[in-house]
């Protein structure tokens, strides 16, 4: 779901990227009104677990991959406007830093997957949280938000992709960017995130929610007084030791062949069944990433995905700590 660059007009991405602004300034001022100061750190922890989630990258027939975003998650432990910060910036140090995303595309891509997506899951999760109350029913109220979230996200960005070719064309009427209109970008992107992906957000949106939830109650939106360090903003052992796996076991994520639906190199375009490479990717906007594709040529793979996890994680982590504190020291 990541769009790369030059897949969208320079137009196309100052649109969303103007869109996304006040959804920023307002989560900002909402977090400073609604979230207590010591808990602002919790939004790195949130973002880490996003990261991580989209470094698992799933296979589906057809060569194409994707990964949960984990969206919905951070919105149910933090709020909305929390999990659109964490994504936000999840999604900032991906594209500047792995070369995952482009830099041009950063607001839509947080239009989708840090706006549509934990504002959505939110919704829908909160619509139905009144009738299932009970700590199982919270699982399947995570469960619904988080499908319903994802699925909100591919749809716009399916729409993004689709309306370019029918906006954007050279003088022989080819498309100048993402040359799939909208009735092949909208099944291509919905049949996958239907079933499969919507399946990974789920599994890993209710996996470390019912985690979190016993073993740090303090990191739920809501947590209640007399919980263990609620309010304290400490990351409990447990969930360090979950950190810790995930980033062990991110090497799975290689194990998916293929390249994600719409994520394709201006080289290999040509051999998806577009027959030609869209003049605006060939001359389009270039940017070098520190470690492109969270890979260095000439080291094994395992290693440096690794590498790529914790460089991440821990970015994310200290960036939240040290607004935290600032943050605390105002008050």
């Amino acid at each position: 779901m990541h769009i790369p660059e030059n897949y969208l007009s320079p137009e196309t991405c100052a649109v969303m990227t103007a869109a996304m602004v006040p959804v920023w300034v307002i989560s900002v001022k909402k977090l400073k009104e609604d979230l207590p100061a010591e808990k602002l750190s919790m939004i790195g922890m949130g973002a880490a677990f996003s990261f991580l989630g989209m470094m698992f990258n799933i296979p589906v027939p057809g060569g194409t991959t994707g990964h949960a975003v984990g969206g919905t998650l951070i919105a149910m432990l933090l709020g909305p406007y929390a999990g659109c910060i964490a994504v936000s910036v999840a999604l900032l140090l991906q594209a500047l830093i792995f070369g995952d995303g482009g830099i041009l595309s950063y607001g839509a891509n947080c239009f989708n997957m840090a706006f549509v997506l934990p504002f959505v899951g939110y919704v829908v999760a909160e619509a139905i949280a009144g009738r299932l109350k009970t700590p199982r029913g919270r699982l399947i109220v995570a469960a619904v938000g988080s499908y319903a979230g994802l699925n909100a996200a591919a749809l716009s960005a399916a729409v993004e992709f689709g309306i370019q070719p029918m906006l954007f064309t050279d003088a022989a009427g080819r498309a100048l960017y993402c040359p799939y209109g909208l009735d092949l970008s909208i099944p291509a992107m919905m049949i996958a995130h239907l079933t499969v992906f919507g399946a990974a957000e789920i599994i890993y949106t209710v996996g470390i929610y019912g985690f979190l939830s016993k073993v740090s109650p303090d990191m739920l939106q809501n947590a209640a007084p007399g919980d263990q360090h609620a309010g304290s903003g400490r990351t409990s052992l447990p969930v360090k030791i979950l950190l810790g796996a995930l980033i062990i076991l991110t090497p799975l994520g290689l194990l998916a062949e293929g390249t994600a639906w719409g994520e394709w190199g201006a080289d290999e375009i040509a051999g998806t069944g577009a027959g030609y490479t869209p003049a605006g990717m060939l001359e389009g906007f270039e940017f070098s990433a520190l470690i492109p594709d969270y890979s260095i040529e000439g080291l094994p793979e395992a290693p440096v995905y690794i590498l790529s996890a914790v460089i991440g994680v821990s970015l994310l982590v200290i960036t939240f700590k040290i607004v935290g504190h600032l943050a605390s020291r105002r008050h």
